[in-house]
């Protein structure tokens, strides 16, 4: 079986040394302010960047590459703002990057603050930013001359629409990712005569339905050579191909090499070239685990003396105890434990609020359900202690909690977008009933259908509210209520209370988008009626 991942000790004898005549492209995407190891000793910024100086050291042609979301998601995002990351980034020597969808976080201004100093070339295709205040920062694409051959990469950003929220992207226009791509990647084939054609993307590896993906760009490419992919947090495994695919047939039959090496800086990818055999599409695919092995030696020790103020902040956080949990509660799945805890506490904040307003004004409506992103949940929670900065690094974004009424309809339209991704948080009275083929079929709201023409009371964030992550019939509401506080601040508030009251931490497991009954009952049947 060919070799799913290089190992360290492998890596750092050299033996992978290569010829000048071989090209490796190193990548990472989606470490979303990933600076620390995690809980099980994977990521972190230092052996990372080991490994990258591991290889630039074996080798003789090395091209370090990110496809995007490279901030948000931990403490050290939450708080500096970026002043973190990009300066680690452009210590780190990478030479191209691309935008992910989540550094429009704190809108253009901001976006622009940071990548104008970024050392690397920025790149992207189908993003016009002419009339935005990253007016000039990005390429459409660069040629790398590596020996006697031309290597072309271009970038291809993510459709902004329903998943950036509007005014964080207020001037840029989008074009069409796959048409952008194929257009792009012909001009650098036939007008520039390179000779390899690689796509670093932030689209994801599968698709949403209407939206693009890695898969389908390489299905309908002719061009393409590579496809360096981020946004799914999809880990494309050389080693089960049967899983996730990566070696993908163009529109003439062509193999289209497709990578992403996950999340949160668990992996930088591994692509060795045979510049010979371009043509053959010689290519070898691999994957260096970035883990805790390396001794502290080899560590880069400028990214060291430059964390050490902001590390020393995000640890003094970490180390408030606020609560404790009965079970580990992933991050990882559309639905399960922590995306169920995370839409009962919205309908149970809710329901306060809607409690406390009766009090002081009189009328206020029951709250009848809660719907919020999975999205939102960027970190898993461990049985144990939880800590006030796990929290703030699990929900980071500056959403505010929302009381809308919304008419069943749109709810259900919403919902039939969610099963068609695998699920999304819903409270303990919603059960979605699908086909198990991702279609719904009927919503139930304690115990009864959920009727299109009424009107229900709802309790999410603004995003959702807003129409955002696919869930584009939600904003067809009319606002009740918004806090002046981030989420994070109730939540946090919630575990002290419950921390107060003496009660862990603890939620239902099980998905609450649900195959219909009568399919298993049917199946069975079947099966026990075979001679």
């Amino acid at each position: 079986m060919k070799k799913a991942f290089i190992s360290l000790f492998l890596l750092t004898a050299g033996v992978f040394a290569s010829s000048a005549e071989n090209l490796v492209i190193l990548t990472t995407n989606d470490t979303h302010s990933n600076i620390d190891f995690d809980n099980n000793g994977r990521g972190g910024i230092l052996p990372r960047k080991a490994i990258i100086d591991s290889v630039r050291k074996a080798e003789k042609n090395v091209i370090l590459v990110d496809a995007g979301d490279m901030v948000q998601g931990t403490l050290y995002f939450k708080y500096f703002k970026g002043d973190v990351e990009y300066p680690i980034f452009n210590m780190m020597d990478y030479d191209i990057r691309i935008l992910g969808n989540h550094e429009f976080d704190n809108g253009l201004e901001e976006l622009a603050k940071y990548w104008k100093d970024v050392k690397a070339t920025c790149l992207s295709a189908n993003y016009d930013f002419s009339k935005t205040p990253a007016r000039g920062l990005f390429k459409p694409y660069v040629i790398k001359k590596v020996g006697k051959k031309k290597i072309g990469f271009f970038g291809i950003n993510v459709d902004p629409e329903s998943l950036i929220s509007k005014e964080n992207y207020e001037g840029m226009k989008y074009y069409d990712a796959i048409e952008t791509a194929n257009k792009t990647a012909a001009m650098l084939r036939d007008k520039e005569k390179c000779d390899l054609v690689v796509a670093v993307t932030h689209i994801g590896y599968e698709a949403i339905p209407g939206k693009a993906s890695d898969m389908e760009m390489a299905r309908r490419s002719k061009d393409i050579d590579i496809i360096i992919g981020g946004h799914s947090h999809t880990f494309v495994d050389p080693a089960t191909p049967e899983a996730t695919p990566y070696w993908i047939n163009n529109a003439v039959g062509k193999p289209v090499l497709v990578t992403q090496t996950g999340k949160y800086g668990r992996n930088v990818g591994y692509i060795n070239i045979d510049l010979d055999d371009i043509k053959d599409r010689k290519f070898d695919y691999e994957y260096i685990p970035v883990t805790d092995r390396f001794s502290p030696d080899a560590y880069d020790k400028n990214i060291e003396r430059f964390l050490a103020p902001f590390k020393h902040a995000v640890d003094s956080v970490n180390s408030n105890i606020v609560a404790w949990s009965l079970q580990d509660m992933s991050n990882s799945g559309r639905t399960g434990a922590y995306p169920n805890w995370t839409a009962d506490f919205g309908l149970d904040f809710g329901r306060h609020i809607a409690d406390s307003i009766r009090s002081a004004k009189g009328d206020f409506p029951q709250i009848d359900l809660s719907i919020m992103n999975v999205g939102g949940i960027r970190q898993p929670m461990k049985k144990g202690a939880v800590t006030e900065g796990q929290i703030l690094s699990t929900f980071p974004f500056s959403n505010h909690m929302t009381i809308i009424e919304i008419k069943g309809k749109d709810i259900i339209d919403a919902l039939k977008i969610a099963t068609a991704k695998g699920g999304e948080a819903v409270s303990a009275n919603i059960r979605v009933v699908t086909d198990g083929k991702g279609n719904l079929q009927k919503v139930i709201i304690d115990g009864e259908e959920m009727n299109p023409e009424k009107m229900y009371t709802l309790a999410t964030i603004d995003y959702v509210a807003n129409g955002n992550d696919d869930l584009v019939s939600m904003a067809n509401n009319r606002m009740l209520w918004q806090s002046k506080h981030e989420m994070c601040v109730y939540v946090l508030g919630y575990l002290k209370h419950l921390t107060e009251l003496g009660i862990p931490v603890s939620s239902d497991p099980e998905s609450r988008f649900v195959e219909n009954v009568k399919i298993e009952i049917d199946r069975f049947l079947s099966e026990k009626n075979q001679p």
